[in-house]
């Protein structure tokens, strides 16, 4: 029924919002204009309204040509063959790509990968561990895997990502899974990542945020909370020692380890897109005039540990590592005469 409201409602509903926000443009304009010299950054209001409708428009044409799909599949019933599987990857790419050029345009950021070279990883499929810490980040690590390491990701999301309608009919057409990290009692998580971590080919990526949601502060307590209460007082000493990043739940990254035994792993970190979860987090923190670092480590296969116990001390190993980069690493201001 929920699935069923998002389709049939709120789908027309983004297209109807994209149409009036469109035909009122020359009112958002204004009214931008009149906030921009209240707030703090250079035409703060003015750039973010850009980025605000280059979205409408891309979800909008996305929702009409995945309907399009839908009925020239047989209303669905070939959707999931490869031919439109493609397609639908096609769609994604695009949509990153030039949402991306725009965004870095528009805002004058700088995107800086330091690490692996596309290039390092031939014919290897890859499992993807991921820093948490809001929205911004995952359209970051998809972007770069998708038009810079020319992979097809696999996802696990939280599943509150399915009420953007857009990501909810996209992802759901390819091989993704929309999960909730604090599952009920008999939901078995990991049974669904192992299930979407099977059969992976040497162009996919299967990708998975060990911390389980975004980071704040009162999930970090929580979180080493949990720690103790099951009994591992030495992991909660560690997760104490980590300030910038969440405890990591290893259940999910065993499954996928296991699903896929052919898999290296890629870790990444990221420093200027963390807390970007509502409006006001946008209004007042999406980064502008900056560069931004994504940081990428390799890990071969025939490194990692074989037992369960040395496996989460490997993933906590690496987690301690993530969390004193992003402590030396923030966002770096570009000055004046490189503003365009």
């Amino acid at each position: 029924m929920i699935r069923l409201f998002r389709r049939v409602v709120l789908a027309p509903a983004m297209i109807a919002l994209t149409v009036l926000v469109v035909t009122t443009l020359p009112l958002w304009v204004l009214l931008a204009a009149l906030l921009s010299p209240l707030a703090r950054g250079r035409l703060r209001p003015l750039r973010l309204l850009w980025i605000l409708v280059l979205h409408l428009v891309l979800e909008s044409l996305i929702l009409i040509e995945l309907f399009g799909l839908w009925i020239a599949s047989g209303f669905g019933y070939f959707i999931r063959r490869p031919y439109f599987e493609r397609i639908h990857y096609d769609i994604a790419q695009t949509y990153l790509s030039v949402f991306f050029r725009e965004a870095k345009r528009v805002l004058h950021l700088e995107i800086v990968t330091v690490g692996p070279t596309p290039h390092a990883f031939p014919g290897h499929p890859l499992l993807v561990c991921c820093r948490h810490a809001g929205p911004g980040d995952s359209f970051t690590l998809m972007h770069a895997l998708m038009n810079t390491y020319h992979r097809e990701p696999r996802v696990v999301l939280k599943d509150t990502m399915a009420w953007d309608p857009a990501i909810d009919v996209l992802l759901s057409r390819l091989p993704n899974r929309f999960v909730d990290p604090t599952p009920k009692a008999g939901e078995d998580v990991e049974s669904r990542i192992t299930e979407l971590a099977t059969g992976l080919d040497e162009n996919d990526a299967f990708v998975i945020f060990p911390e389980g949601g975004n980071f704040t502060e009162k999930r970090r307590e929580r979180a080493i909370g949990k720690l103790r209460k099951l009994g591992r007082e030495d992991m909660a000493v560690r997760a104490e020692g980590m300030r910038n990043v969440l405890a990591p739940r290893p259940g999910g990254f065993l499954a996928a380890l296991d699903a896929a035994p052919e898999a290296d792993v890629v870790l990444v970190a990221h420093t200027g897109l963390d807390h970007l979860m509502t409006v006001g987090d946008i209004w007042r923190e999406l980064p502008m005039d900056k560069r931004l670092i994504m940081r990428w480590w390799r890990v071969p296969r025939d490194e990692i540990p074989a037992d369960t116990e040395q496996r989460i001390d490997w993933l906590f190993d690496w987690w301690e590592e993530i969390d004193r980069w992003v402590e030396e690493h923030r966002p770096v201001e570009l000055s004046p005469r490189r503003r365009s």
